[in-house]
């Protein structure tokens, strides 16, 4: 399994980025993908995570809710991450990551699983915001 993230940098408050995530190794059409993001000292937290087949379903923390939109595209193994109205709060870097072997639905359980250390992450890049 191998995600591989793009698209993080500077932006001033309310800016926007798009950051991406490419996978392999596993059944992209039939998984759930997340974004996390940590800052020194701190935890990863869960941002948002997707069921990547028809159901389509996502689940995003409350923090970030009505500001970003995570997408998948199953023809190109992507998924996305779509950051509106951000904050100095949402300096962080980002990590894409999933789990092939987990039997639930996107959620809190998955931010879970996957922070106390199931499945895999992608090496992260980082998204700044400044005045």
């Amino acid at each position: 399994v191998q995600l591989v993230e793009s698209g993080g940098g500077s932006v001033q408050i309310g800016g926007s980025l798009i950051l991406s995530c490419v996978a392999s190794g596993f059944t992209f059409d039939d998984s759930i993908i997340g974004w996390f993001r940590q800052v020194p000292g701190k935890e990863r937290e869960g941002v948002a995570c997707i069921n990547t087949n028809d159901d389509g379903h996502v689940h995003y923390v409350n923090s970030v809710k009505g500001r970003f939109t995570i997408s998948s595209d199953s023809a190109k193994n992507m998924v996305y991450l779509r950051l509106n109205n951000l904050g100095p709060e949402d300096t962080a870097v980002y990590f894409c990551a999933t789990d092939p072997l987990y039997p639930g639905y996107p959620g809190p359980m998955w931010f879970e699983s996957l922070a106390a250390g199931a499945g895999y992450w992608g090496q992260g890049t980082q998204v700044s915001v400044s005045s």
